[in-house]
């Protein structure tokens, strides 16, 4: 990979982590259960699409972090926003 390559990647796995963490953020203040589903939708696919980035970036550590981070996520749907 090149360096305009690799910087390019480290932007993208950047704005994903910030999208992601957003996504988190507004399921709070969706106004309907469809729209925390959304939200929450969005976020998981921030979050691995940032897994995915930190993984070829050979970021092991970061890519652990975010699946925990992923799964912190997923907990708190099933447990705030699920019947």
């Amino acid at each position: 990979m090149t360096e305009e390559e690799r910087q390019a990647k480290l932007a993208s796995l950047a704005r994903c982590k910030q999208f992601g963490e957003k996504a988190y953020d507004d399921m709070y203040e969706a106004h309907s259960p469809s729209g925390a589903s959304g939200c929450y939708s969005d976020a998981k696919e921030a979050f691995y699409d940032a897994i995915r980035l930190a993984e070829e970036l050979g970021f092991s550590e970061e890519a652990e972090a975010l699946r925990k981070r992923l799964e912190h996520v997923k907990a708190v749907f099933r447990s705030q926003f699920v019947q």
